[in-house]
């Protein structure tokens, strides 16, 4: 009868080396790849949408606005053609000038108006809830039913004229007088927007500290001096944002003009916007999309550099 002797192996001694079994390999060759196409899947359908509606119809635009392209033609290269064509154009010129009064006179009124009513509602006071609402309310109604609204009450025989004839004063032209009708649509809009940059402004102050506020107070600093000195530096930041969001939405500005002015414009299209110009010249049968294209592109430089000069303003006053 024979007995095996059990065969000792030392800690240090070498043996053969060891391999992974094909199964494990597989296992993380499988989990290498998921790892790395997993983010990729889950932005695709992002993506896709991104190319379909937003890069692919800009790529299009930049190529059309180098054609006499029409609506139900694809036309041919003509190179700047349209863009000569632009500098030629006197209805371009007003619509630049409309435009960017607008940017001048609404920016202003959306940067600081939200902020004042932001600091007016954020007090806990019994009801106050009830002016939130209300100073919202405009944001979620209708752009084009709010519009109509204002019609109604600055038409001649509309509410704000019959209050005027009743104090025995003239009617004012708010809807046939040029400059007035385009301070009407201003007004609309500032209207309009207060609500909602006042959200955005509730939220910033919500992160000023109450300490600095009252140390300021014991130190004798009145409410202005509050506010020029803890308020506005704090939501400097926010007050950037809501410049730049306002100044792209009031360079595009078109709805509020085109239910006001109508269709043409106002009075011999003296308050057409570029966007309104846009619309009249590739529209219809046969419209210019083309020349759009162009007047497209050149919208998108402006408002580009309009952003490049807001973001600059804010870094030259942090350093």
């Amino acid at each position: 009868m024979s007995t095996s002797t059990p065969t000792v192996v030392a800690k240090g001694a070498a043996g053969p080396p060891r391999t992974a079994a094909p199964g494990r390999r597989a296992g993380r060759t499988s989990a290498r790849t998921h790892k790395a196409f997993s983010p990729w899947l889950l932005l695709a359908p992002g993506l896709l949408i991104t190319l379909a509606f937003n890069l692919y119809p800009f790529l299009a635009t930049v190529w059309k606005s180098f054609t006499d392209a029409r609506t139900l033609t694809t036309g041919d290269f003509v190179g700047f053609d349209n863009f000569t064509a632009l500098v030629r154009d006197d209805q371009f010129w007003v619509a630049l000038r409309n435009s960017a009064l607008y940017t001048v006179l609404v920016v202003p009124c959306l940067v600081f108006l939200p902020l004042l009513l932001a600091l007016l509602v954020q007090r806990h006071i019994p009801g106050i809830a009830f002016f939130r609402s209300a100073y919202y309310t405009p944001v979620v109604a209708s752009v084009v039913v709010v519009a109509l609204m204002w019609v109604w009450m600055l038409d001649d025989r509309g509410f704000i004229n019959g209050v005027l004839r009743m104090a025995g004063v003239d009617p004012v032209p708010f809807l046939s007088d040029q400059w007035l009708l385009l301070f009407s649509s201003m007004a609309l809009t500032v209207w309009k927007g207060l609500g909602y940059y006042m959200i955005i402004y509730l939220a910033a102050l919500a992160n000023v500290p109450k300490e600095l506020h009252e140390a300021a107070e014991v130190d004798g600093a009145g409410p202005i001096r509050r506010f020029l000195s803890i308020t506005m530096p704090s939501v400097r930041s926010t007050m950037v944002l809501v410049g730049a969001l306002s100044s792209v939405s009031a360079f595009k500005v078109f709805t509020e003009v085109f239910m006001i002015a109508g269709p043409t414009g106002g009075p011999g299209g003296a308050d057409t916007t570029l966007v309104m110009l846009i619309q009249r010249a590739g529209t219809g049968l046969q419209g210019r999309t083309g020349y759009a294209s162009a007047m497209s592109i050149v919208l998108f430089l402006l408002t580009l550099v309009l952003m490049l000069l807001v973001l600059r303003a804010d870094r030259k006053d942090k350093d």
